[in-house]
């Protein structure tokens, strides 16, 4: 079982880590030392220098990796979650060398020959630890270190985490069965995982059986269990996690957090704040400016075959001035006869769209984002559509994860909302560019475009 044998394994990882870290050492001399002509020095340090900054990186590194959590077991770490641990964990043990050699007579050295090492150890132990994750989840998809769980519950929580442990059987979590509230269920299976007592029988079952977790997964009507739950675990040494079943109410960015030491749960945030919106910022100012730059030749032709006034939202009028005197605001409909001859080219090709670039660079808009709305059909949406207003969390852009996807013109609003929170949830300037670049590959010339 998994955690009778987790100090064999960390004394294994930590071994692996030295060696690499030795070898990392080595090469580093070699490759500093090693070649006089072409990284000339000007004397060999002495051995006894040498040997006692080996010995300080052999202490410090896995101090360092321990004190990052490199060591804890977390099966649930993608492998870049491991090199960014890696990573910060040399970063520090580097820092720290490079500063005890300084203040330590004895072992003052080359901070070339120490920048290499930390470089080489990076490289080596980050390689090893993937290296090593990889072939674990070989290992235990085959069925061997295994991590045995418990779920409490047998409802909509469990079937979520029990779908989710099939789903990732490289994690080596293996459920030995469910305990149900009510004794009904037992006897039944959830996704396969048989139910198999109540929660009251925990105690027995504990005691039978191979249990590493339990995984509280009750409906919140049911927690008045939790203090028993935990009563009973206290006096075993199985790990207990829980479940919130809370999530069913998060609409944008649901997580935890922590304020104070205290756990909370996060039901709606926006993502896009502090560096996340500093970065955002500094994205449109400098891809406005680069587009109103190359354009600029475009947008004075157009505005001079146009005619347009300035909105708080600007656009090529391509529209009669008086479109909507007997209709009032409605939307823009295939073959409408209010378009000009020159606005519905415009319109057909999203250049009306242009002096939106100046909103980006004042500040107004964004190049990505929601595309914005008049307020009286948000004030219409926002009534009919569930979640319609979250959309406005963020700046309006000129370009957005909807129209990409042909959510433009007369389509379907609900569709549009359900795409823009996906983009809000899933922002990051990468996820920006890849829509920029659909954009000027292909969305200028829309079918839902008139």
């Amino acid at each position: 079982m998994f955690k009778r044998h987790h100090q064999l394994f960390t004394a294994l990882r930590v071994l692996l880590d030295l060696c690499f870290v030795a070898a990392a050492f080595g090469g580093a001399y070699a490759l500093r030392f090693g070649s006089p002509k072409t990284w000339p020095y000007p004397e060999l340090p002495q051995t006894r220098e040498t040997l006692i900054v080996a010995a300080l990186a052999l202490v410090i590194w896995p101090l360092s990796f321990r004190a990052v959590g490199l060591y804890r077991a977390q099966r649930q770490k993608t492998p870049l979650d491991e090199m960014f641990g890696v990573f910060k964990a040399t970063l520090v043990a580097g820092l720290l060398l490079v500063a005890l050699t300084y203040f330590i007579r004895e072992a003052r050295y080359s901070r070339g020959m120490l920048a290499l090492f930390s470089t080489l150890s990076f490289l080596a132990v980050a390689l090893e630890r993937v290296f090593f994750k990889e072939v674990l989840q070989m290992v235990r998809r085959r069925g061997y270190n295994l991590r045995y769980i418990l779920v409490l519950g047998a409802g909509r929580l469990a079937r979520q985490v029990l779908e989710q442990v099939d789903l990732h059987k490289e994690l080596g979590f293996w459920p030995v069965g469910c305990l149900s509230v009510t004794r009904k269920r037992v006897g039944t299976s959830v996704t396969g995982t048989e139910v198999i007592g109540t929660v009251r029988d925990l105690p027995h079952v504990l005691a039978q059986k191979a249990v590493d977790q339990v995984l509280v997964a009750l409906p919140s009507r049911s927690m008045h269990h939790l203090p028993r739950i935990m009563e009973v675990c206290a006096d075993t040494t199985v790990d207990v996690k829980l479940v919130p079943d809370v999530y069913q109410y998060a609409t944008l960015f649901g997580g935890l957090e922590e304020f104070g030491g205290l756990p909370i749960v996060n039901l709606q945030s926006t993502g896009m704040l502090g560096i996340n919106a500093v970065a955002k910022r500094i994205f449109d100012t400098i891809f406005s400016a680069i587009f109103l730059a190359a354009l600029s030749p475009l947008l004075l032709v157009l505005a001079v075959l146009v005619d347009g006034k300035a909105f708080p939202m600007l656009k090529f009028r391509t529209m009669r001035s008086d479109a909507e005197s007997l209709t009032g605001p409605v939307f823009a409909q295939a073959e409408d006869p209010r378009v000009t001859q020159l606005g519905r080219w415009l319109r057909r090709t999203s250049l009306d769209e242009l002096p939106q670039l100046l909103n980006v660079l004042a500040g107004d808009m964004s190049l990505v984002g929601p595309r914005p709305e008049r307020p009286v059909f948000i004030e219409r949406f926002r009534r009919r559509i569930p979640r319609y207003q979250l959309r406005h969390m963020v700046k309006a852009g000129m370009t957005g994860w909807a129209q990409i996807h042909g959510l433009r013109g007369n389509t379907s609003i609900q569709k549009r909302v359900e795409y823009d929170l996906y983009y809000i949830e899933h922002w990051s300037l990468l996820l920006d560019l890849r829509i920029l670049a659909r954009t000027v590959a292909f969305g200028f010339l829309s079918r839902n475009a008139y």
